[in-house]
Parts: structure tokens; C-alpha cells; sequence
């Protein structure tokens, strides 16, 4: 049933189970889904036993020197398909593997034999007033030093023998004590499970509710189409179009500059003409007053003969340089360009730009019939995987496995009180083992301490005190608990010693290093007819690798069981729901979208004409060597501000009068045609200058740009009209491959979500790991194991102990009788 739970899982991969390759990979935009809803689980699958840690680790070396072979995986295989002892070398090897348990479970058997008999012999012999039984003790030198090494040794002994006891005691406690909180783990396997089965239809539901986010995505670029792929269209005709009407524009700029110019052009050359004329006039009118100034009878005078001479040679520099009366002029032309000007070539270009910025809506208005197919699609592809999700019986598998969860869950919780007074029975039992051995330590503690303290060296073996005879008779009753109940603690100690010893090195050991799962994963073992045991059982197919192995790990890492339980191969997901099917739908739709651009003028016949008047104006026929031959001139001969102060300076050689005065009120006339004339005729034909440059300038390069730009604008538009179909296939293209990019990049996130969130199976490996690894391994084998360690040491060293016990209570016991020595006879 758990594999019908992941049906509807499959139901998303669509074709990441298909064997057809995605056949478009562009680089889409990336696509938030979000986080899928994932819950933590609350099982900590690991175990820190604390500081009897150290005695496991211990208990675990030891094991270690007993059995220190590898785990013997052809037996165990061969056990499991009872082919044991079909080949003669099978019981050696076993023998072999078991050879330290074998010698260390004989040696104990050999104990439980030989020490209840050495016992009864001993206590025998004793009786016949042998083995010490003879309450007489000889006198010898050596006695306080024998007394203090047994007294020694005893001790030493019963240390040991402590420790032992402390170490079984407190393994004993730590099993109940682990049995007892065993019941919370349980209960946190069970909640996780729990949340593993609810939490999965909930993450099925966001899986399937994020096609929305890709519909949505996918409809707002076809809503879009026009800014989208429109726009990818126009930047492709743009690299030849818009610099064909940049050139078509400023064209246009040119010839309002060139009509600007001409004007100029024009009216500089008039105000000049006039200007000269009247400048001529005034300088005519300067030069006979000065003549006449100059004829006046104070000229003849010896001081001013020489000055106004020399004033009267100067007067033929007062007349005008520039001649602009016979500079051609520009009406002709000017003429031509107003013609070319009254058809707004501007506003032509304009239209041309508007036209083709409106490739996107002329895009969009030419899709809306595909564009509704496609959003219907769209919309029918989202009604599918809902109705399909709606059909998978999930909710009743999840109801059937809840139930079947409770029920176990009821059964645990039923049988756990059993488990709990069972585990009190074996506690009692051990603790009844450990006061065995308890008592032992008691009498010899109590014999150590009475015989020790009530010990008088002076006293002979008959006057003995009776703290000392108290604590030797305290040491033969050790003794005699040692011989009753040694036997029966080396007993447990074996049966517990070859199970826990055993379960550590064939089940826990594997399981950590994970060996046991390599056997239970090699083929034809649990199943002589199935290759892979898993596989044939959760997916009916024993050919498909599903180990336990690769299970277990995947379930550790938290990964999905989709991809766990390879559960592809269970279901044709094509049959139910085939993602590329419906991309490929998607993409024969966009691919009939067909964008007719011929409608797009981008400078017609009227602007063309209008650019071949104006380079047929006449513009380059101007004689412009005449206009910068006279520009280039001054407008006078000499320049009239030097000529006037020149003027003054003269008149102030001369004597006081009125001669002086007249000539100096002439040097300012002078200035005054100067400010009043010359500076503004200089300004016109500096306008003059510029504008007659620039028209020379432009106008040997008119007819070569206009061909130009008339050859680019032929060139953009024969792009648009021949090539638009190929570059609309190619960029539709391009679209489409963005847009069934959104479907492929939701099958990529179904797929990893499947595989690492939903239904992640950590509480199945949870599962497995507190049955075997805790419970089994760190709660029972460990405690049980360091239990008959400890138990097992305190019956070797009760050995030694009865030796020293029994050779110490003769020093303490009062005896019946003793050596006496005559006075004069030297005692030795």
C-alpha cells in the first residue's frame, strides 16, 4: 500500500520518467515555486549512553581480542539458503570464526563443572581435619608476612571483584532504565510516521497547485507577446532600420540648416551692399572737407606747411577695400529649397519611425486568435492534472496505512506494560545475582576488617580474641558462599557471553559498518527465484537493483521515496499524464504564429523625391571663391579708428587755432563712420563668412548623402519585407522555447522535489535504526554484555579470593591447639 501512496507523486515527473529527451533547452527565466511544506521530524535516531559509554567501549575491545575475524558473509549466506554443510570446509570455518567464543564458553563450562566439585571435595576433606580443616597452626618465622600477603591479595581481590559487581549492577540499571524511556522513542517513531503519511498529500497539493505558478508565468509572457516578442523582432530589423532613419533625419535637419543659411547668405549680401554704398558715400564727403581744411591759409604757415602735407597725401587711404556689388546671388537656390521644404520630410521620417515602433501591437493585434488557443491549453492542462489527482485513491490508502499506523501503535503501547514487568523479572533476577556476590564481598570485608583489627600479634593461635576468631570464621563463611554460588553466576555468564557476544559481532557490528545489508542485498538469498528480494516485493520486478543497502542510505539522507523505491519503474507515467505532450501542443500553436510586417513604411516615394530636389537645388553651383575673395578683404583701405587717431595726433603739432580744432572735429567724424558703419558691415560679413563655409562645406557632400540615406532606407525596408518571415520563424522561435522553458524548469522542480522533499523517508530509516542500532544493539547487547563482563570478572577473581580467604582464617581463627617450645631450645 505504501507504494500506491506515491502514484500521484509519479503523476508529476511527467516526462522525467520519459526516455524522449526534452528537445528545447534555452535558458528561461528562473521560476520561483517556493519551498515545498516540509515538517521535522521530532526521532533523534542516535544514542549517547553517557559515561558507562566507557565500559561498552571496553566490553567492545574485549569482544574484539575474542573474535577478532571479519564478518563471515558466505556462511551466513549459506546458512540463509540452507546450503550449510554442503561443502565439507563449512564446519571449519565456522569453527574457526567461533573459536573464541567456543575456548572462552569451555573454559566456563569447565568452571561451572570443576568448581561445585572442588568445593565438595574441599569441604570434605575439611571435614576429616584436612585441607586446614585441623584446628592447629603452626609456628613460623615468616607468619606476619604470609598473613599480610594473603591479607593483601584478599583485598586486592575483593577490590576487583567490587568493581565487577559495580559494573553488572550499573549495566543492570541502565537496561531498565533505557526500557523504561524506550517508551518515548517508540512514541516519536510512530508520531514521525505519522507526519510522514499526513504531510504527503498536503506537499502532492503544493506540488500539483504550483502549475499555476507556471500557467501564470506562461500567460502573462503571451499577454505580453507584443512588448515580448514583438520587441525581439523590431531589435532584430533595428540595427538596419534605425540608423537608415537617423541619416533620413538629419538630412531633413540639413536642409533646414541649408535654407538657413542661404537667407543668411542672402541677407548679409544685401545690407552689405547697401552698407558699402553708403560707406563709400560718407568717406567721399570726410576727404573734401579735409581737402578743404587743409587749403585754408594756416597750411601755408612754415610750422604746419609739413603736416598738412603729409595729411593731405593720407586722403586717398579713406575709401572703401570690399566691393560686394558684384558677388552673385543665392535667390535661385534659396528658391529651391523653400520648394523642397514645403513637404515636411520631418514628419515623413516620423511616420517611419512610428511605423516600425509599432511592430509589437502589429504584433499582438495579428497573434489574439493563437494566443487564446494556447491560453485554452494552458487552462486544460491545469484541469487534467486536477482531475487525474482527483481520481488516485490516496486518501483511502493514506486511511488504510493511518489505520493499520494506529493499530500498531495500539499494539505497542498494549504490550509495553508486559515488556516493562518482564523487564522488572530480569532485573530482580540480576540484582539477586549481583547481592550473590554482594554477600561473598560482605564476609570477606567483614572478615578483613574483624581479623585484621581484632588481631594481636602477642596473642598465641588458642588465645586468640574473639573479633579475630570473628572475622576468620567471617572469611570460611566467603568461602563457603563463593563454592555455592560461583557456579551458578558462571552459568549466566556463559549464556549471556556466547548470545550478546555473538548478536554484537553478527548483528550490531554488520549493521554500523553496513555489511549486513550487502548480505541480505546479494541475489537469490532470502528468495532462490528472485534476483533482488526488495525489488520483487515492492515493485513486483526482481530484475531492478533496489537493494536494502542503497534503501536505507537514501532514507538516511531524507531523501524522497519516489526516488528511493525507484518507483519509475512501476507506473507508465505517459499513460496518465505526458508533460512533453502537451509542450509539444504548446509549441505547434506558437510555432503557426505569423506576423506580417508589410504594412511597415519606412520613408515612401514623396520623402525620396523630396531628398533628390534638394540635392539637385543648385547649392554647389554657388561662386563661392568670389564671396570669400571679398569676404576675406577689409571693408576699408586703412582702419579708420588708427587713421583718426592718427589724425588727432597730427593736428596737435600743429599751433593753437583753428586748424587744429578743425581737424581734430574731423578725426572724430571719422570715428564715428567707424562705429556707426564699419563695425556692422564687419558683423554681416562675419555672418556672411560662416554661413558661405558652411554651404561650401556641405553642399560638394549633399548628393553623395542623399544616396546614402536613400540606400539605407531601401536596404531597411527591403529587410523588412523579404527577410521579416525568417526572422519572425526565428524569433517565434526563441519565444517559444522561453515559454515551454516554464514547463520543462517545472518538471526539473517536480523532479527534485520528489527526490529530496516529498514524502522524505527519514522515519523509516528512523524506524530501523531505534529497533536495531538503539534498542537492540546500545539498550539490550551492550548492557547485557557489560553485565556478564563485570559478572564474569567477579567469578574468575572469587578464585584467587577463596585461596587468600581460606589461607588468612587460619591467622584469625582461635585454634584448638598449638606448637610448644621448650625455653632452651632455640626456636627456629
Amino acid at each position: 500500500m505504501a507504494v500506491e501512496l506515491c502514484l500521484l507523486l509519479l503523476l508529476l515527473c511527467g516526462s522525467t520518467v520519459s526516455e524522449v529527451q526534452p528537445l528545447h533547452k534555452p535558458p528561461p527565466g528562473t521560476l520561483d515555486f517556493g519551498f515545498v511544506p516540509v515538517k521535522t521530524y521530532d526521532t533523534n535516531a542516535y544514542h549517547e549512553p553517557g559515561p558507562i559509554g566507557i565500559l561498552f567501549r571496553l566490553v567492545h575491545s574485549f569482544l574484539y581480542l575474542v573474535q577478532p575475524n571479519s564478518f563471515p558473509q558466505d556462511l551466513i549466506k549459506k546458512l540463509t539458503q540452507q546450503k550449510f554443510g554442503n561443502v565439507q570446509g563449512d564446519y571449519q570455518k565456522a569453527i574457526y570464526y567461533e573459536i573464541g567464543f567456543i575456548v572462552s564458553a569451555a573454559l566456563g563450562l569447565l568452571f561451572v563443572l570443576l568448581l561445585p566439585l572442588v568445593g565438595l571435595c574441599f569441604c570434605m576433606c575439611r571435614c576429616c581435619d584436612n585441607c586446614g580443616g585441623e584446628m592447629h597452626q603452626r609456628q613460623k618465622k615468616n607468619a606476619d608476612c604470609r598473613r599480610g600477603c594473603f591479607a593483601t591479595f584478599l583485598f586486592v581481590a575483593s577490590l576487583i571483584i567490587s568493581i565487577g559487581v559495580l559494573c553488572a549492577y550499573a549495566a543492570n540499571q541502565h537496561l531498565t532504565s533505557q526500557v523504561r524511556g524506550a517508551k518515548n522513542l517508540v512514541h516519536s517513531n510512530f508520531k514521525d510516521l505519522r507526519i510522514f503519511l499526513n504531510d504527503a498529500p498536503g506537499q502532492i497539493d503544493y506540488l500539483v497547485s504550483q502549475y499555476n505558478t507556471t500557467k501564470n508565468k506562461a500567460l502573462s509572457d503571451l499577454n505580453n507577446v507584443g512588448p515580448l516578442l514583438g520587441s525581439r523582432v523590431q531589435e532584430r530589423f533595428a540595427k538596419e532600420v534605425r540608423p537608415a532613419l537617423d541619416a533620413a533625419l538629419t538630412m531633413a535637419g540639413a536642409i533646414r540648416e541649408t535654407k538657413e543659411a542661404l537667407e543668411n547668405v542672402s541677407v548679409s549680401v544685401e545690407v552689405l551692399q547697401e552698407g558699402t554704398e553708403r560707406l563709400h558715400s560718407n568717406l567721399t564727403d570726410v576727404k573734401i572737407h579735409l581737402s578743404n581744411t587743409l587749403s585754408d591759409s594756416a597750411c601755408s604757415a612754415a610750422q604746419a606747411a609739413s603736416t598738412c602735407s603729409i595729411i593731405r597725401n593720407s586722403l586717398n587711404q579713406l575709401n572703401i577695400n570690399a566691393n560686394f556689388s558684384g558677388l552673385p546671388g543665392v535667390s535661385t537656390q534659396l528658391a529651391k529649397v523653400n520648394d523642397v521644404l514645403k513637404i515636411d520630410l520631418s514628419s515623413l521620417v516620423q511616420k517611419g519611425y512610428a511605423a516600425f515602433n509599432n511592430t509589437p501591437d502589429l504584433v499582438l493585434n495579428q497573434t489574439r486568435n493563437i494566443l487564446s488557443d494556447i491560453k485554452n491549453l494552458l487552462d486544460f492542462i491545469g484541469s487534467n492534472i486536477t482531475s487525474f489527482t482527483k481520481m488516485l485513491p490516496v486518501q483511502k490508502v493514506l486511511a488504510d496505512l493511518t489505520i493499520y499506523l494506529t493499530q500498531s501503535e495500539a499494539y505497542v503501547q498494549d504490550y509495553f506494560p508486559v515488556v516493562e514487568q518482564y523487564d522488572f523479572y530480569r532485573w530482580l533476577g540480576c540484582l539477586i545475582l549481583c547481592c550473590m556476590v554482594i554477600l561473598i564481598l560482605v564476609f570477606y570485608y567483614l572478615g578483613l576488617l574483624c581479623g585484621t583489627c581484632g588481631y594481636d600479634k602477642h596473642a598465641s593461635p588458642t588465645t586468640r580474641g574473639c573479633i579475630s576468631n570473628t572475622g576468620g570464621n567471617f572469611l570460611m563463611a566467603g568461602v563457603g558462599f563463593s563454592f555455592l554460588f560461583s557456579w551458578v553466576l558462571m552459568i549466566i555468564v556463559v549464556i549471556t557471553f556466547v548470545t550478546g557476544g555473538n548478536v554484537e559481532k553478527l548483528v550490531c557490528e554488520p549493521f554500523e559498518d553496513r555489511t549486513l545489508f550487502k548480505v541480505l542485498d546479494t541475489p537469490y538469498l532470502l528468495n532462490r527465484h528472485w534476483r533482488n528480494y526488495l525489488s520483487a516485493i515492492v515493485l513486483k520486478n526482481p530484475d531492478i537493483n533496489l537493494t536494502f543497502e542503497k534503501v536505507y542510505s537514501d532514507c538516511k539522507e531524507n531523501k524522497g521515496i519516489y526516488t528511493t523505491l525507484h518507483l519509475e519503474n512501476l507506473f507508465n507515467i505517459n499513460e496518465f499524464l505526458n508533460i512533453s505532450m502537451y509542450t509539444e501542443d504548446v509549441s505547434l500553436k506558437i510555432e503557426h504564429i505569423n506576423v506580417n510586417l508589410s504594412n511597415i513604411v519606412l520613408l515612401d516615394e514623396i520623402g525620396k523625391r523630396n531628398l533628390l530636389d534638394f540635392s539637385s537645388s543648385g547649392i554647389d553651383g554657388i561662386n563661392f571663391a568670389a564671396y570669400l575673395t571679398e569676404i576675406n578683404k577689409s571693408v576699408t583701405k586703412v582702419d579708420l579708428l588708427s587713421f583718426a587717431n592718427d589724425l588727432e595726433a597730427r593736428a596737435d603739432q600743429l599751433p593753437k587755432g583753428a586748424l587744429e580744432n578743425a581737424l581734430k572735429g574731423h578725426a572724430n567724424s571719422i570715428r564715428m563712420i567707424h562705429n556707426q558703419q564699419v563695425v556692422p558691415l564687419e558683423q554681416a560679413m562675419s555672418t556672411l563668412n560662416q554661413s558661405i563655409r558652411l554651404l561650401q562645406r556641405t553642399s560638394s557632400e549633399f548628393m553623395v548623402k542623399v544616396r546614402n540615406v536613400i540606400s539605407a532606407v531601401d536596404a531597411a525596408q527591403f529587410l523588412i519585407s523579404n527577410d521579416a518571415s525568417l526572422v519572425i520563424i526565428q524569433e517565434t522561435k526563441k519565444y517559444m522555447d522561453m515559454i515551454i522553458g516554464y514547463f520543462e524548469q517545472y518538471v526539473e522542480w517536480v523532479k527534485e522535489s520528489i527526490t529530496m522533499e516529498v514524502a522524505a523517508c527519514k522515519p523509516i530509516a528512523n524506524v530501523i535504526d531505534t529497533a536495531v542500532d538503539i534498542f537492540l544493539c546500545s539498550y539490550v547487547i551492550d548492557s547485557v554484555n557489560t553485565f556478564w563482563f563485570g559478572l564474569g570478572g567477579c567469578s574468575i577473581f572469587l578464585i584467587p579470593a577463596i585461596i587468600c580467604a581460606v589461607k588468612l582464617s587460619k591467622y584469625y581463627r582461635r585454634m584448638d591447639t598449638e606448637d610448644v617450645y621448650d625455653d632452651s631450645v632455640e626456636q627456629w
